[in-house]
């Protein structure tokens, strides 16, 4: 049943949608198009339906959708990288929009500048003025932005919160009073699974811990990730860890929700990719099949990624890559994607009657939050910074020595010219 309802929304959103021409429609491409993107498995659905959409208009174009799985991208950036530097780059890539892109592949000179194409379609207007800016240099603007997710969110089910008797937590300090209480139970108080998990997890701690302004300051180098508050944000993370699965390193990001959806956990903090799995690949209702809060101390706080695409140069399909862009940057193609992605659309003028109860929360939160990048997904800090991070999250899982991992990550960011 799970998979008809998932295909009845696909094909309903997609006869929604096949009606409105998008902008450039031509149906005189031909050859191939290689997609490059880690949106497999549970995440194909909405990546399936932009590619429908992108064939109904171009069919005599081949799409070959290359994806390769992995959580966030890990597994896909080393291949990525193994091509693109061999010169055989895809014609098209998923990229987090900010600096995972522009302080790698920009910054070594990889990317084709795509202003004439926000200029031709009328992007500037379309997408918020600040997400442009994410997106670009003074030099070009250089990928196409497909939604906007949120990642500070904790995900709970309802109906088990009521009967072990709890509240979701406001913050931190109310989850170390509960947890115990929920251990008592038989209940595991926060799902984790592979390590960039973690890294994902440590983003909203430290949010929570440091305010927006102390987070955006980390980013710019003003402040050191030695001070006191930092390495207080690198301790509380450590205090909540004690409350995490023993065997994270084995799970995928979907099993760690899973353990909330059937009551092993009590709660998970992950992007909202997990409302786009929960409704679409389970089937379950925003709001009474799931829950969400804002991540602990970040209430009013909107921390984003925007999963983008961008042309290489060298792509071997150029016409039928721009193509492929000015599908993505469409308000068709936008409204087709991201309804199942668990996404809010980047345009400013998408149908919302067509997304569910969580992403309509999530787009009123997006336009009343402050808003500030995320870490884990490539928003405030290059691939370089990104990487290194990784074996320094690995050190304090292991030793659990906040002020060791705050010296590690100083030395990370000043290597990689955090604020430089």
């Amino acid at each position: 049943m799970k998979l008809v309802a998932k295909l009845s929304l696909v094909l309903a959103l997609f006869s929604l949608l096949i009606a409105a021409p998008v902008a450039g429609q031509a149906d005189d491409l031909s050859g191939q198009l290689e997609i490059f993107s880690w949106w497999a498995g549970d995440e194909g659905p909405a990546l399936e339906a932009l590619i429908a959409l992108y064939s109904s208009l171009y069919p005599n174009v081949e799409v070959i959708n290359a994806t390769v799985t992995g959580g966030s991208g890990v597994n896909a950036k080393a291949v990525l990288k193994t091509r693109m530097l061999g010169g055989t780059p895809p014609d098209s890539f998923q990229v987090h929009a900010g600096q995972e892109l522009i302080g790698t592949w920009v910054k070594a000179e990889r990317m084709e500048d795509l202003t004439f194409l926000y200029e031709e379609e009328g992007w500037m207007d379309a997408f918020p003025q600040d997400l442009i800016g994410l997106l670009g240099t003074e030099d070009g603007i250089w990928s196409v932005p497909v939604n906007i997710h949120r990642s500070n969110i904790m995900w709970y089910n309802p109906a088990k919160l009521e009967e072990w008797g709890v509240e979701a937590p406001t913050t931190w300090a109310e989850f170390l009073e509960i947890a115990p209480t929920l251990q008592e139970k038989g209940v595991l108080p926060l799902s984790l699974a592979a390590n960039w998990t973690a890294n994902h997890l440590w983003e909203s701690v430290a949010l929570g811990a440091l305010g927006p302004e102390k987070w955006n300051a980390l980013w710019a180098g003003e402040l050191a990730w030695t001070s006191p508050e930092v390495v207080a944000a690198w301790d509380l993370f450590g205090q909540i860890l004690q409350y995490t699965n023993e065997d994270a390193a084995g799970l995928s990001w979907q099993q760690a929700t899973d353990m909330v959806v059937d009551g092993r956990a009590a709660f998970n903090v992950m992007g909202d990719w997990a409302a786009g799995y929960m409704a679409t690949t389970l089937g379950l209702e925003p709001g009474t099949g799931f829950g969400w809060v804002a991540s602990p101390d970040t209430g009013g706080e909107f921390m984003f990624l925007a999963d983008s695409f961008g042309l290489p140069l060298g792509s071997p399909n150029r016409d039928n890559a721009i193509a492929w862009l000015k599908v993505l940057g469409s308000k068709e193609g936008s409204d087709a994607f991201n309804p199942l992605k668990g996404s809010i659309s980047a345009r400013l003028d998408s149908d919302m009657s067509l997304y569910n109860a969580y992403s309509q929360s999530a787009a009123a939160d997006f336009g009343s939050n402050v808003i500030v990048g995320s870490l884990a997904h490539g928003v405030t800090a290059n691939e370089g910074f990104m990487n290194d991070f990784a074996t320094v999250m690995e050190m304090f899982l292991a030793s659990r020595d906040a002020q060791q991992a705050a010296m590690a990550a100083q030395a990370i960011a000043i290597q990689n010219g955090i604020g430089q």
